[in-house]
Order: C-alpha cells, then structure tokens, then sequence
C-alpha cells in the first residue's frame, strides 16, 4: 500500500530511510492502542452517518482480527503502524477500509495511539512500584528491631535499624508513586479529534470517542492537544526519573552493604552474576545496572525536553524522535522495579553482624541527652561529650531503638499509615485498570483482555 500521505511522486531512498528510523519497529507496541483507537473513531464515524452500520461491523472485525493475527507485521516502507493497519483494513473490507481516516490527521492518530499506550504504562507501572513499596515495608516491619548503624558523611553516626533504613526507602517510592498517580491524572484525556492541530469542518464527537476509550476528558484545546506530544512524554519520564533516582541509591547501600567489609546483608547466588577469570567472584551486575538504568531515564527525560524545546507550535516531524527515549525509560524503570523487588523478597539480613555493629562512639549523642535530663543544658553536654569520647559506654542496641518513640523513628515505624496508603493506591489503580478493559470489553466484546503496554 502507499503511504498515508502519497500522491503522484516516490520518495527518495534516503530520505525514506532517514525519516521512517526505527519507527516501525517502536509501533509493535502500539498496534493494539491504534486498532483500539480506530474502533472507536469508526463507531464515532458511524453516528454521525460517514460509515453504514455495515461497515462499521466490518471493520471492527478487522480491527479484531489484527489484534489476533500473529502474522501481522509492520515493514519499513509502511513507516509506522496505522499505515500498516489500514492496509490491512483495506484488504479486509475493500472501500470501508479506505474510509476509516475520515475526520483524523496521523497526527492526532498516533497522539491518541501514544495516549493510550502511556495510560496503560503508567496503571501498570504504578501497580508494580507500589507493590515494591509493600515488598519493602513488609521487609521493614520484619527487620524493625535488628540494629544498624546510622551514617552521615558516610561515618557512624546515632543508632538506627534496617526497619527504618528500608520503610525511609518504601515511603520515598511511595510518594514517588502518587506522584506519578497525579501524571496518570493529567494525560488521561483524548486528543482524538484535533486532526492536524485544527480540527475538521465534520461534526466529530470528540466527547464520544473520549468516552468510548475510557478517557476521563477530551482534551480540548485541538492545537495544545498536538503541542503537547513530547510535552506529556516528557512529564512522564520525569516522573520516572525520580522513581529510578531511588532505586539508584537503594542499589548503591546494598553494594555497599552487602560488601564483606560491612556484611550487613548478603544477595543469593542465584541474583548474582560470576566474573569469566576469578572463580569466588559473585557480581551485584542487577544493581549496579540499576544504577546505570537510572542515568537512562533521566537522559531520556533531557533528550526529549531537547528535542521540543525550540518547537514552533503545530505539529512538527521532530515529534517522532521522543517515541523511542519514551518507550526506553518506560521499559527501563519497570524492569528496574521489578528487579528491585526481587532483590527485597530474597535478601538475606545477617542480623548477628549488625548487632555487632555498633561501635560505642555511636551512643554519643544519646549520652549527651542523657546529661541534658539530668538539667545540664545542650551545649555543655555536647562539648562533655565530644571531648571525653573515649568515656562513652556501650549501650544495649535494641533498648536504643525502643527509647526512639517519636512518630516515624527506630521504635515507632508507623508501617501501619504507610500500609493503608497503599490499600488505597491499589484501589485506585484497580479502578482505573477495569475502566479501561470495561471500554475495550464494549469496543470488542469478544475479547476478555487487551493490554497496550507490553511486558515480558
């Protein structure tokens, strides 16, 4: 089939080469949010008499048999996947196929492809960071009373406990994750109906197909709905950068933790990897490219700010390059999420190392408090303290941790409100993941599930 846009000339070798990329390749993933896209453009098409109810059943049928057609493919002369997809719609329904792009550019077409497929990302990206943060406070509550020494400056610095190491870490990605709860907010709406920024002198039901998709709103300015591609790619991807930042800094104390030097923790054989020359050898590699996956998604967050930075409003070709750091840092931070809560159901404390752990220069502070309740003041104590070192006792380790009993320290975790937190997270995204296969259940009753993120 031509090209959706050709005409009566061929585009030179080249420059097919240059502008169609990799293109092709990055749409297997957006297959099933164009044929669910284009369903619901159809039934639009329908109601306002552009297509007979005939041909909307035909091509609904196409549509389906896309989505369960394993020879389905997409080559390079095709550029992308709704050229592939109508050309299949054509062969399949003859004329009817050729009707389908009424009232829609590429333009708006793979926006709403794009919406549809961040949407589901992001459900499901937010379902497995929240299931790490409970992976994590489980761990805590587990882990809340065996000791570990608390560092600033990456020295011994006062008492603390792996309980309130990990739940630091579980309310952090938690946090991060209602962040990206509220990005899911913000581009859960259809820019399907903008055309080519301008809309269409048709009467679109842009309310109607927003629905059929199961967005919550049309997005309703037509030229900010296609001004803001690479703009919601981009706030996205920040919002994953920070989830990534964590899990980097989570790796890099596991590292280090699980060094000989410290032993704090040991990793299973079966998480490591072994070296080719040195036989003892057993390598962190998943963390240590946890930390180098982190440095991805915030390249992919700079790249695709890069690229839309000194746009013109309207749509530009440029558009098409923050597909794929999209689609990296997307991938890249799911995995890095999953590897990390791996990590957290196998991990091996070695609590007789960490109770052993404190040296008595750690209690320091908890000395000169004790001078502070006795009526002398702060600064006295400190500076008795700090000059008489080698005077500061060894203290019981776990009565340490239960005297902390102020909200969210070593004795007093409250895991409970973060739990709750977390009740109520998977509620929501249960609730928006049924929405959405409530409205592809109504679009293709015969299919019982479509997912548009795809994932191992």
């Amino acid at each position: 089939m031509a090209k959706l846009w050709q005409k009566d000339y061929s585009l030179d070798s080249l420059i097919e080469s240059y502008t169609v990329g990799n293109d092709y390749l990055l749409d297997v993933e957006l297959v099933a949010a164009d044929c669910f896209a284009s369903a619901a453009h159809a039934t639009m098409l329908e109601s306002i008499d552009i297509l007979k109810p005939e041909e909307l059943k035909t091509l609904k049928a196409g549509l389906q048999a896309v989505l369960t057609d394993v020879s389905f493919e997409i080559r390079k002369e095709d550029e992308d996947c709704h050229t592939a997809i109508e050309q299949y719609l054509t062969e399949y329904a003859g004329e009817s196929g050729k009707k389908i792009h009424t009232g829609r550019s590429r333009n708006d077409q793979v926006q709403t492809a794009l919406r549809i497929w961040m949407r589901d990302f992001l459900i499901s990206m937010i379902g497995a960071s929240t299931a790490l943060v409970k992976v994590m406070s489980d761990f805590a509550e587990t882990h809340s009373q065996v000791p570990m020494p608390g560092r600033t400056h990456m020295q011994v610095a006062m008492p603390s406990s792996i309980g309130l190491w990990a739940a630091s870490y579980a309310e952090e990605l938690f946090d991060e994750s209602e962040h990206l709860a509220n990005v899911l907010n913000l581009i859960d709406q259809s820019p399907l109906g903008a055309a080519a920024s301008y809309g269409v002198p048709l009467p679109l039901d842009r309310e109607m197909t927003a629905e059929l998709m199961g967005f919550y709103k049309v997005q309703n300015n037509v030229l900010y709905a296609n001004n803001s591609r690479g703009k919601f790619e981009a706030i996205i991807v920040d919002a994953l950068d920070y989830i990534t930042l964590t899990l980097s800094k989570i790796a890099q104390d596991l590292i280090l933790y699980s060094m000989p030097e410290f032993g704090y923790f040991s990793l299973p054989a079966r998480l490591c990897t072994g070296s080719s020359i040195m036989p003892q050898k057993k390598n962190p590699d998943g963390l240590e490219l946890t930390r180098s996956k982190s440095a991805i998604v915030s390249a992919c967050s700079v790249q695709i700010k890069n690229i839309i930075r000194s746009l013109p409003s309207g749509y530009n070709r440029d558009f098409q390059d923050t597909k794929d750091p999209l689609m990296r840092a997307a991938h890249a931070a799911f995995e890095s999420v999953q590897v990390m809560k791996l990590t957290f159901t196998e991990l091996v404390v070695n609590r007789e190392i960490l109770m052993n752990s404190y040296i008595p220069e750690i209690y320091a502070t908890d000395k000169a408090l004790d001078l502070v309740a006795s009526g002398m003041s702060f600064r006295n104590a400190y500076r008795e303290v700090g000059l008489n070192l080698e005077d500061v006792a060894q203290m019981d380790p776990l009565e340490t941790l239960k005297n902390r009993t102020s909200t969210g320290t070593p004795g007093n975790l409250r895991l409970d409100k973060l739990d709750r937190e977390i009740s109520l997270m998977n509620e929501l995204i249960e609730q928006k993941k049924s929405h959405v296969q409530q409205a592809v259940h109504d679009l293709f009753p015969e299919l019982d599930e479509l997912r548009f993120f795809l994932v191992e």
